[in-house]
């Protein structure tokens, strides 16, 4: 082992292993000056690493990709995608690295991979670069995610570069360094498809399977397998999505996971006011994927991940069509089953309601008065302690709100739990701090400018999103009204 090769993590790199055609073996390019902006300490440990190595020059030059640690293998992975429902045949890491797969303290397999780290053959006409802003966002949106329960992408590191991007204005450049369960995506099945290569796809499906559903190895057909369980996952991450107002902004197939994470937390943001036609993304200027159409967009996706697996699952293409449209013709029930069970934990409820349209009439009642999706849900629980001061402000019509709160108390009622646990239930679920967007922006203006203060003390806050403390009372607040008017999320790149 060279000078050049520090051992800080377990590699063992079965993508490049086993996946020759996915990938083109990359450097990143040189940062000059590195510095430590962020580390997860927690997460480093959890992936086998003193945190203190990781602080130390060599630790940051592994970081950011000035040095390649000993057993990494950095490679760009190669994807294609449907881009606002237009298919681009390739896209891939344009600004990307895998440097390999670490196994953890824990035994699990995870993805260390380098997010700003220069152009690739993939960058389509991009510098490959990254400004700290943005890299600072996906950071903070993949952690705070990640405390709200919600299957995501981690956040190691962020690492300034020393060197600076070109937007409309010079900015300075960082990289971000990715923890995922695998980076294997919709995009990559499209990918390997459109390579007219069968056996790529079969590579790629067993490898899928093995590393994420192993379970579709025993069904009947494993293929269709390996869609059902996508489906799930999928469908469960887009119910937490829904339930929790948060709006992904780029849903595009390349950003779908096989592994049900949440990934790319470029234009995303949280509701305030709850409104099904939100849209912050700049981009998405046809609404696509606003708010109330993520959970039609994910059986979009998904149908476009049967594509490529078709061959496989019936060497009669009839029938293999035939088998896979019943499948994903299941994934609305499916999606509204995760969805309901998470809402009736929301409400404090163990169980489906006799009134069928508590929940329907609720999210009515929500766009009707323009509530604060955040603040509503949380107010619920002083409901249930017998306050409801809270939640009669955040409507402009209480009787519209007076009439769905007996039908909840009613609800409550019927199944006989006491009002102390309800309560208590409710507080475990229902956030007092999401990412909020004017703070969010305020942290990531500040970190730009070199000042980490705000960002550090909103990351405090968003690792404990449950617990309501003394003092916090701005991070629960909405947006000002001259701030959320017309704000807008940008991609970064």
């Amino acid at each position: 082992m060279s000078e050049s090769q520090p051992d800080l993590f377990d590699f063992d790199n079965t993508f490049v292993r086993d996946l020759a055609g996915l990938f083109d073996p990359w450097q990143a390019r040189q940062a000059s000056a590195p510095r430590l902006l962020v580390l997860n300490e927690r997460l480093a440990a959890s992936l086998g690493v003193d945190p203190a190595d990781l602080r130390t020059p060599e630790g940051v030059d592994v970081l950011v990709g000035n040095v390649v640690a000993a057993g990494a293998e950095p490679v760009a992975q190669a994807y294609a995608g449907h881009q606002f429902g237009g298919f681009s045949p390739r896209l891939g890491d344009g600004r990307a690295l895998l440097l390999g797969e670490v196994v953890g303290a824990d035994g699990e397999r995870h993805d260390l991979h380098l997010k700003g780290s220069g152009r690739t053959r993939f960058a389509r006409g991009g510098d490959g670069l990254a400004a700290v802003g943005p890299m600072l966002r996906e950071h903070l949106m993949s952690e705070a995610m990640h405390a709200l329960g919600v299957a995501s992408t981690r956040g190691l590191a962020v690492v300034a570069t020393g060197d600076d991007v070109v937007r409309e204005t010079m900015l300075p450049g960082a990289v971000f360094v990715r923890v995922a369960s695998s980076h294997l995506r919709v995009g990559t099945f499209q990918f390997a498809a459109a390579q007219e290569d069968p056996e790529l796809v079969r590579r790629l499906s067993d490898y899928a399977i093995d590393r994420h559903h192993p379970s579709a190895r025993d069904a009947p057909n494993p293929y269709l397998g390996l869609l059902d369980a996508v489906m799930d996952v999928q469908a469960s991450l887009i119910a937490q999505w829904m339930l929790l107002g948060f709006i992904h902004g780029v849903m595009n197939t390349d950003n779908v996971t096989i592994s049900g994470e949440s990934i790319d937390y470029g234009p995303c943001a949280f509701m305030d006011a709850h409104d099904p036609s939100t849209v912050f993304s700049s981009i998405d200027q046809g609404g696509r994927y606003a708010y109330g159409n993520q959970p039609q967009i994910g059986q979009w996706n998904l149908a476009r991940l049967a594509e490529p697996l078709l061959p496989l699952i019936d060497a009669d293409l009839d029938a293999a069509v035939k088998a896979a449209t019943a499948l994903l013709r299941t994934y609305p029930e499916r999606y509204q089953q995760f969805f309901d069970a998470g809402l009736q934990a929301k409400l404090g409820l163990v169980g489906v309601p006799a009134d069928g349209s508590l929940f329907e009439d609720l999210f009515a009642l929500l766009a009707l008065q323009g509530a604060d999706h955040t603040m509503f849900f949380r107010s619920l629980s002083a409901v249930v302690r017998g306050d409801e001061t809270s939640v009669r402000s955040l409507v402009t019509d209480e009787s519209a709100l007076e009439e769905w709160l007996v039908r909840w108390a009613a609800a409550r009622a019927d199944e006989g739990r006491s009002e102390v646990d309800v309560a208590e239930g409710m507080d475990t679920v229902n956030p007092v701090y999401v990412p909020r967007n004017h703070l969010v922006e305020h942290a990531l203006a500040a970190g730009s400018a070199g000042e980490m203060e705000p960002f550090d003390t909103l990351m405090r806050v968003l690792a404990e999103p449950f617990n309501e403390r003394l003092g916090l009372e701005r991070f629960a607040a909405p947006a000002p009204a001259d701030f959320a008017s017309g704000y807008q999320t940008f991609c970064g790149t």
